[in-house]
């Protein structure tokens, strides 16, 4: 089904320290990463592209989802903060939709490069994870934080998923994009309420030691929550969030202890994937349309 977004005769204004022109860059300048029917993917050409994906964000992480707001996001309704400026956004886009184009938005992803976060002070999610010995541990490889990751309800299908990884292939390639880290996320603030999937995670999908990362010295929740011989693994798969399940299905690991994010009401893990270690299917499936739209 296809919903036209809210229109708005003005055009949104994000916050003037986007227009820095850092990531505004001849790979990409606008041009579409991957197209799906109706669905294509790219990053953010303008200020505007840049608001409306807040825009969207704010639907989806305060009204749908009860991130705790502050005055400024009540009155502006955008989620924006200091890291918007440094990141570039990836944009899912509905073709079929009438109006301004910076109003066809219907998903979106950030992307915060390693050499943007080190002249910048740091990665968005080094607030809850140790990072600095896991990139020391890795200094020819290239690292990648994915994060904001949402999509507009009624676009919650396979489709602007696959959208959504044609671009990140896309980016990648470019970049020579060797990890993907990021943090993803269970809702509220009990770790113990998903105490069977933290707990597979824990004993299943850990990061092994070359690429270790735990939490933040005292943020640190453990994940391991019930025995082991308890846990039913197909109930816990079941019961993990759909992106972290998705992140799974690619080959992530995910680093030691959760961490509670009371803003957004949420309990945190964190993902790691180095490039190489995607299997090769997906590598196939979304390498092949990547590489035809940065070539």
């Amino acid at each position: 089904m296809h919903t036209v977004m809210p229109e708005c005769d003005a055009r949104p204004n994000a916050s003037g320290a986007l227009l820095t022109g850092r990531n505004v860059d001849a790979i990409i300048k606008g041009e579409a990463l991957g197209r799906i029917g109706n669905l294509e993917v790219r990053l953010a050409r303008n200020e505007a592209e840049i608001a409306a994906a807040q825009e969207v964000r704010y639907r989806v992480f305060y009204d749908e989802l009860g991130a705790r707001k502050t005055l400024f996001q009540v009155q502006d309704r955008r989620d924006a903060d200091h890291f918007d400026p440094l990141c570039d956004h990836l944009l899912v886009f509905d073709t079929s939709l009438s109006g301004p184009e910076h109003r066809r938005i219907v998903g979106t992803y950030r992307l915060l490069r390693q050499e943007i976060a080190a002249a910048a002070g740091g990665f968005y999610s080094e607030g809850e994870f140790e990072l600095t010995n896991l990139i020391a541990r890795h200094p020819g490889q290239r690292f990648l934080e994915l994060g904001r990751s949402c999509v507009l309800p009624q676009y919650r299908s396979k489709r602007t998923i696959e959208a959504l990884w044609q671009g990140i292939w896309a980016y990648i390639n470019h970049y020579g994009i060797g990890v993907m880290t990021g943090c993803a996320s269970f809702p509220g603030t009990v770790p113990a309420a998903h105490a069977e999937a933290l707990t597979y995670l824990a004993h299943h999908c850990r990061t092994n030691s070359a690429w270790d990362v735990r939490a933040v010295a005292g943020r640190y929740c453990s994940m391991d929550l019930m025995p082991i011989e308890a846990v039913n693994a197909k109930a816990a798969i079941a019961a993990m969030p759909p992106l972290v399940k998705g992140y799974l299905r690619v080959g992530a690991r995910i680093g030691d202890g959760c961490v509670i994010d009371r803003e957004f009401s949420t309990v945190d893990v964190f993902v790691v994937m180095p490039v190489k270690e995607i299997g090769a299917r997906y590598v196939n499936y979304y390498g092949g349309e990547a590489q035809r739209f940065a070539a």
